[in-house]
């Protein structure tokens, strides 16, 4: 596991320059190490323009990062995440070295020029490029690359936001879409060794600095239920609307794209100028709506003005990630209705700050469906652990309902968009667009499943597959029994053995003759045997069997037209 640790080391290193890039070029260019702290606000280095310096901000800093990231890495515009999650599914965890340097560079640029995005996306993709070139350079399998690229993500996340089990799940949950026992170890140890890197030069201060609070009334948690489905409908906006205006700005701009962010700054500058306190990241903002600092009105403004200013951004051609710009959003929506229920219920809403980080969870689960990481993260943010139970039956609604608003999250939107899907077969694969029907085998004559053990041990083995279909005495198919189960029963003692196989079949995931065979595939990989029934639709009777031999038929199977 010693590469896990050295890719660790270097998503620390690198989140120490990222970050260190972002606060020299925030104050370069707006004379403060975070414009959001003090709105309004002249910079120093040209006082005479007083708060109108944000109409240039915007304008230079594209001018510097929009040929950078057009001439380099164009994979480096947006928000990073999805790109990684692409190089994973499809691209045997391949990222170009580049990419780390000239993300670092550009989303540096884009924040610290009033970008209102985040630093999450940037060293995600940062910390799994570095992933990624070890693994080139090692010349790992390709399992070995995507797990490297996973490290570089986790120890990414663990080190710009001081949360390393938050980056552990995050890497498995959202880049990787799997746990494993050595996806997890791996991604520990480079979690770790990135935070302590993180921790020496940062320090070990919570993400937020609230008072402690706890659920005195069980009211509460109906009030926190309900927050978590307005919050699924605000992430699921937030989705919406990001891309809604990213296709504003293609459909508007007809120059050089090199161009694009120095005049779309121009119109994020108006932007800046209405409301400061989107300027940046906005952790300062934030702060201030969970101790209550604003009014209900300005918190919804705040609101639709981060989703505004985050889009816009991003559209414009800017670098940098939604992760921030989903929390901050949360924040304003569970501050303002923290502060309504308050009014309402007195006597049991409780405290503001308790619905403001609610708020922040469940947004987060609602626009990027991960439930685990959204709860897992908050409570490493804030370091309030009396939240958990609240959080956790926001989170999980949350993602219930974004699932029945929308087909995507706010990451696989972006890919779907270009007409790419994540479970589908990359782009030019040989196998994995046919019908499963195209290439599937006759069905295995099936045993009774009141088939002796013995019997059926050699029935599997004069059958040529490793598992065959059961049925009952009414000849209903009831699930498969794989020569794995048979053994190991044969190996049991004699009174804990079952006598036949009824009690071993087991029906796998199901299968059907119409389905994608590159999602057959998932269930033939897990499945214990060496082949799983296929079904038909119609009537949910077994009618073929697909096993690795017959998918790999498939390489010769011609590709349906559309």
């Amino acid at each position: 596991m010693a590469p896990a640790v050295v890719v660790g080391a270097g998503a620390g290193a690198g989140s120490v320059v990222f970050r260190w890039c972002i606060k020299t070029f925030s104050r370069l260019l707006s004379g403060h190490a975070d414009y959001a702290a003090s709105p309004g606000a002249g910079n120093p280095h040209v006082p005479w323009l007083g708060p109108y310096f944000v109409l240039l901000a915007p304008v230079i800093g594209g001018l510097l990062y929009g040929p950078l990231v057009n001439r380099f890495a164009r994979e480096a515009r947006g928000h990073g995440v999805p790109e990684v999650m692409l190089a994973v599914a499809q691209r045997g965890g391949k990222i170009s070295p580049k990419v780390a340097v000239v993300k670092t560079l550009a989303s540096a640029l884009t924040i610290g020029s009033g970008g209102s995005v985040g630093r999450e996306g940037p060293i995600v993709q940062i910390g799994s490029a570095l992933g990624s070139t070890l693994g080139r350079v090692a010349k790992g399998t390709e399992g070995r690359m995507k797990l490297l690229v996973a490290c570089g993500a986790a120890g990414g996340i663990a080190a710009t936001f001081n949360a390393p089990l938050a980056g552990v799940f995050f890497a498995m949950e959202l880049i990787l879409g799997t746990f494993s026992a050595e996806a997890f170890g791996a991604t520990v140890l480079a979690s770790v060794t990135a935070s302590i890197i993180g921790r020496a030069a940062f320090g070990d201060a919570p993400f937020l600095d609230l008072p402690h609070f706890h659920v005195d009334h069980l009211t509460q948690y109906g009030l926190f239920a309900l927050l978590g489905v307005v919050a699924a409908v605000v992430g699921v906006g937030f989705a919406r609307v990001l891309y809604l205006i990213e296709d504003a700005c293609d459909w508007l701009w007809r120059g050089p794209e090199w161009l694009r962010p120095a005049i779309g700054g121009a119109a994020l500058g108006l932007v800046l100028l209405a409301l400061p306190e989107m300027y940046g990241v906005g952790y300062p903002v934030l702060q201030k709506a969970t101790e209550g600092g604003y009014a209900i009105g300005f918190l919804l403004l705040l609101l639709v003005g981060k989703m505004l200013a985050t889009s816009l951004t991003i559209g414009i051609g800017g670098s940098g990630g939604v992760f921030a710009p989903s929390l901050f959003i949360g924040a304003m929506l569970g501050s303002a209705y923290g502060i309504g229920v308050h009014h309402l219920l007195p006597g049991t809403a409780g405290a503001v700050g308790a619905y403001a980080l609610i708020g922040m969870g469940a947004t987060f689960a609602g626009g990027a469906r991960a439930p685990i990481t959204a709860v897992v993260i908050l409570f490493e943010l804030t370091g309030e652990y009396s939240i958990i139970l609240p959080l956790m039956l926001a989170v999980v609604l949350a993602t219930a309902t974004s699932r029945l608003l929308f087909r995507d999250t706010i990451y696989t939107f972006k890919l779907r968009r270009r007409g790419i899907d994540l479970t589908g077969p990359a782009p030019g694969a040989r196998i994995g667009a046919q019908h499963v029907g195209a290439v599937m085998e006759p069905l295995p004559c099936p045993m009774p499943a009141s088939t002796t053990l013995t019997d059926a041990a050699d029935l599997l083995s004069l059958s040529g597959h490793g598992a065959l279909p059961a049925v009952d005495d009414t000849g209903k198919y009831v699930g498969v029994v794989t020569a794995q189960a048979v053994a190991e029963a044969l190996a049991e003692q004699a009174d804990a053995a079952p006598s036949t196989v009824k009690q071993l079949a087991e029906p796998p995931a199901p299968v059907t003759a119409e389905q994608p065979l590159v999602q057959a595939l998932h269930v033939l990989l897990s499945a214990r045997g060496t082949g799983v029934p296929v079904f038909d639709t119609e009537h949910g009777e077994p009618v073929g069997w697909l096993s690795h031999q017959s998918a790999l038929r498939a390489v010769h199977t011609p590709m349906p037209t559309a």
